[in-house]
């Protein structure tokens, strides 16, 4: 019998960690394969084993280069994965400096924490991998181009979409055949936003039998863009007037180039005079370069700025970038007049700390959050107020003014999100609303159910469905209550082993229901 099977093995309730595991007709795939981050909690799954047989996999498909979608791609090939990964040249160009980098950044940390085990006579760790097996993992994949459909193993064709995110992300259109019908699934990715500079806007999609959507910001809304740029002007020139510097963790992929865009546009216009401006990210300049080398994925704006500034728009007046250790170290003298853009975007590895360590105790000085910040972060716990905070084991008082820009995110907020499935002429028989903290998931999900009269579900981490067998059953209303939670999880497992292989549509129906009283 045709069927297919779908597994949420990262980045259900939570945002990082992407990895779904698709079987079909003794095919075994994966959609992205990310890195968990955030609390020590979370960042212990990438050192367990994964919940399949990497040996098994025949081929990965990849949505973009960020670490929480990429980041367990050379541990997969390091447990014994050998297929191809299949992604956008952009997204290739992206990962060949991005997953050494985070190979380095273990090697380092383990490096680090050895030391210490060393001392008290422990057993020494070793990185999940390293700069050198993150290289090699990158020669196995394929480039493909966006609206270019392709077949990885028979019986399955796929097409990436632009999914408006990052340079070169793409959702993902996955179709197949059930009982002689065609079906199609779609995985969106990290879904991008409507006007935002350098990249297109995400493609509408007409129609899918199954939709795995990402919700980040499913329970809030972006600042206007345009507003936002008023916002930093102010915030700069005022910090600048009060003899400090500005300080900004940013991502090192796509935030960075957006941000030098910006400043430059704000240049050019006189908005802010052109100071120093700093780029302490070996990545950042890596992934700065890239960007440079692919305009064919800027949008029609971008282009023509481009055309008018007679340079690639990411290289502006008075920028500087600082390649090496010591240049990095330099910045930490200098006390005025100065934007220094850092990695990481989250505050929590990277060189960032070590300029947040010399700024954020001066009330003249400001930082500056636009992304996303995950819980247990130090990014985090700075923008909730925190008042002191521990950096290299030094407590440091929070005396700079924090800000934080969502209007810089490249995550739909809740009314995009809604929009863009507006868009659909016939919607999917089931929506997995996943990528996105407990309660931005089942707030989109309620939503979703609200505005659409869809069948939406919100799964956990673990948890499998047979796509046939669920597009027959009719789920019960999101009710959530707490005092089914525990009976869920106790008779879950159970009914899982119940319905592996076999079309029961009435205990579809009753483990449906135990899931939505828990959510």
């Amino acid at each position: 019998m045709e069927n297919i099977k779908l597994t949420f093995c990262g980045a259900a309730r939570v945002v990082t960690g992407s990895c779904y595991l698709v079987e079909h007709e003794g095919v075994k795939f994966l959609v992205d394969c990310g890195m968990f981050q955030g609390n020590k909690q979370l960042k212990e799954r990438n050192y367990g084993d994964f919940p399949f047989s990497p040996g098994e996999i025949d081929f990965v498909l990849l949505t973009h280069a960020h670490i929480d979608h990429s980041g367990l791609l050379p541990k997969l090939y390091k447990m014994g994965f050998s297929g191809p990964t299949y992604a956008t040249s952009g997204t290739v160009a992206l990962c060949q400096v991005m997953l050494p980098d985070s190979g380095h950044i273990q090697e380092m940390e383990v490096e680090r924490k050895n030391r210490k085990i060393q001392r008290c006579g422990g057993k020494l760790l070793t990185p999940i991998y390293t700069a050198l097996e993150a290289e090699e993992c990158v020669k196995y994949f394929r480039k493909v181009n966006y609206d270019q459909e392709f077949s990885p193993a028979e019986g399955i064709n796929v097409t990436l979409r632009d999914a408006g995110h990052i340079l070169g992300s793409a959702m993902v259109e996955i179709r197949y055949l059930e009982q002689g019908k065609n079906r199609k699934i779609v995985f969106t990715g990290d879904f991008g936003r409507n006007n935002r500079p350098i990249i297109n806007d995400p493609t509408i999609i007409k129609e899918a039998d199954f939709l795995v959507m990402e919700s980040t910001y499913g329970n809030r809304f972006h600042e206007d863009i345009v507003d936002n740029k008023i916002t930093l002007t102010e915030i700069i020139n005022e910090t600048f007037q009060r003899g400090g510097n500005v300080i900004i963790p940013a991502f090192a992929v796509d935030r960075t180039q957006d941000l030098l865009y910006t400043l430059n546009k704000l240049i050019g216009a006189g908005k802010i005079e052109p100071k120093s401006i700093y780029i302490d990210s070996p990545l950042a300049i890596a992934a700065t370069e890239i960007f440079c080398n692919h305009p064919q994925y800027y949008d029609m704006e971008t282009r023509e700025f481009m055309e008018d500034y007679g340079a690639c728009p990411f290289l502006l007046p008075n920028l500087n970038f600082s390649r090496t250790a010591d240049e990095s170290r330099a910045l930490n003298e200098i006390k005025k007049g100065a934007i220094i853009i850092s990695a990481s975007g989250m505050a929590d590895a990277g060189r960032i700390k070590h300029h947040l360590k010399h700024n954020l105790w001066r009330k003249e000085c400001t930082v500056i959050f636009v992304g996303y910040q995950a819980l247990g972060t130090l990014g985090r716990r700075l923008v909730d107020g925190e008042k002191k905070v521990r950096i290299h084991g030094e407590e440091i008082a929070v005396n700079a003014q924090i800000v934080m820009l969502e209007g810089y995110s490249a995550h739909g907020d809740q009314n995009e999100l809604l929009d863009w499935l507006a868009g659909f002429d016939r919607l999917p028989t089931r929506i997995f609303v996943t990528h996105g903290e407990e309660e931005a998931s089942l707030n989109l999900a309620r939503l979703i159910q609200e505005r659409f009269q869809a069948h939406v579900t919100v799964p956990f981490i673990g948890e499998s469905f047979d796509l046939m067998t669920l597009a027959r059953a009719e789920p019960y209303p999101l009710q959530p209550t707490e005092s089914a939670s525990e009976l869920y999880h106790e008779i879950n497992n159970y009914l899982q082993s119940l319905l592996e292989g076999q079309s029961v549509d009435k205990l579809v129906q009753i483990r449906e229901y135990l899931r939505n009283l828990s959510a």
